[in-house]
């Protein structure tokens, strides 16, 4: 997948394994991410030219977790921005208020993963409006972009600014193969080279040059 994404002009990844916290230790947890980024680094310095690899995690939203102690080891490359999964449930406005407690809180800015997970072709359960509301980054796989069923709406939504980061989301050379390539020509043919530059700015700010 390295390889891939290098080959796609990607220069940094973050790898975000899943955190649930109702299945997992957080010590448990960091100690099997380490053991893996270990094993990473090892393959890695033997090739050239890849992408750096930073880590994160993709944390399953949580009562409690605008005040939980463990945020801080769950952000990306330890910075102030974290990932957070939600449920696919409806969402309760007690869920938004703890998305802003994150940020309020404990300064940390919550990344909403994979937005297109929660809403539908024709229908966004007014998620978009009602992110827009709070401290938050919102993130979309380059998938949304690329399915004829949704692109539209994808890129609807990027244009709006209710889309603010590009992923990819995958976990392997077969089904969930890395595109963010693909994904980046289309929105610059539709929408233009502008809106890639917004993705890059808000990019920046997460990885805070690392």
């Amino acid at each position: 997948m390295l390889r891939t994404e290098a080959e796609q002009g990607i220069r940094h990844v973050i790898a975000t394994p899943h955190f649930y916290p109702n299945h997992d230790s957080p010590e448990r947890f960091l100690k099997r991410r380490e053991a893996a980024y270990a094993a990473l680094q090892t393959e890695m310095a033997t090739l050239e030219d890849l992408p750096a690899v930073c880590l994160g995690a993709e944390v399953y939203f949580f009562s409690g977790i605008s005040e939980s102690e463990l945020l801080p080891e769950l952000t990306i490359a330890g910075k102030k921005a974290i990932l957070v999964e939600m449920p696919h449930s409806p969402w309760t406005e007690s869920m938004y208020r703890e998305l802003e407690g994150i940020w309020v809180k404990q300064g940390i800015t919550p990344v909403i993963a994979h937005v297109d997970r929660y809403i539908r072709p024709f229908r966004t359960f007014r998620i978009p409006e009602r992110l827009a509301q709070l401290p938050v980054l919102v993130q979309a796989n380059a998938n949304f972009f690329l399915d004829r069923s949704t692109s539209r709406m994808a890129l609807r939504m990027l244009r709006e600014e209710q889309i603010h980061l590009l992923g990819s989301d995958c976990h392997n050379m077969h089904s969930r193969k890395p595109n963010l390539a693909a994904a980046v020509e289309k929105i610059a043919k539709v929408l233009g080279q502008g809106s890639i530059e917004r993705i890059c700015l808000h990019q920046a700010a997460v990885l805070d040059n690392v």
